[in-house]
């Protein structure tokens, strides 16, 4: 179900809901019926309402002073209802594009750091599997990670999760998710597939320069890709004897 799904169905209130979807995503209304609208579905606390005050975090409006205040306290009211808030988060994160970051943080504060490392990997493999014109969220999921990367030692779906975005079509995400690599313990698969990427953006100075500081943090070697990389190496990285590749001090 999606999270304006059950304003189609009669009865429940899904009607008045349906309006403080509205109330609440309005940029350029007057604060005071903003805060109202946060108010009253945080009184009714439902999973139904705690849906639609998650809509909060989709808009920002002006004064930025406001907007943040506005914010706080969606995310308190959220982090309040404890349990409840779970299952509206998570589909808060399934279904929006922007405002990602804020429902993180409220996942953060109610569940263990596992949990929310796996519902970011299972989102980040489906969006590896589509076309996505903006790439922002792919961008907050990977540097939420990048930020939790202790936490990311017991993820054996990283790699799938992850390496597909290697070929994803902007130059930002390709880089986020190297860097995400970068911190986990080195395996062959992502020794490849960065070399692979490494190859392919030959032409690319900045995806190169990120491709060659993950290799020198994981220390991995360029078998099978020395040629390539002799050729295109630059400052501060080389390769030693072995082919590794370093970094000057």
């Amino acid at each position: 179900m999606g999270i304006f799904d059950f304003f189609g169905a009669k009865g429940s209130g899904k009607g008045s809901l349906k309006k403080q979807a509205q109330k609440i995503t309005e940029k350029y209304g007057p604060p005071e019926n903003r805060q109202k609208v946060i108010e009253q579905l945080g009184a009714m606390g439902t999973p139904e309402a705690l849906s639609v005050l998650c809509l909060r975090f989709t808009i920002r409006a002006d004064p930025g002073i406001t907007d943040d205040e506005e914010k706080d306290d969606v995310r308190r009211i959220l982090v309040e209802a404890g349990d409840e808030a779970i299952a509206p988060v998570k589909e808060f994160l399934e279904t929006q594009e922007s405002g990602i970051s804020h429902g993180l943080r409220v996942l953060a504060a109610l569940r263990p750091s596992s949990e929310v490392v796996a519902t970011v990997l299972a989102l980040l493999e489906r969006l590896g599997r589509e076309y996505t014109r903006d790439p922002e969220k792919k961008l907050v999921l990977l540097s939420w990670l990048a930020e939790h990367g202790g936490d990311l030692a017991a993820a054996p779906d990283l790699e799938a999760s992850v390496l597909p975005l290697l070929e994803d079509f902007s130059d930002d995400v390709r880089i986020a998710a190297t860097r995400v690599l970068a911190l986990q313990p080195p395996t062959e698969k992502t020794r490849t597939a960065l070399l692979e990427l490494f190859a392919r953006d030959k032409d690319n100075a900045r995806v190169r320069g990120e491709v060659l500081a993950a290799l020198a943090d994981l220390g991995a070697d360029v078998k099978g890709y020395r040629p390539t990389v002799e050729a295109l190496i630059v400052e501060p990285y080389y390769l030693d004897k072995d082919g590794n590749v370093k970094r000057r001090a």
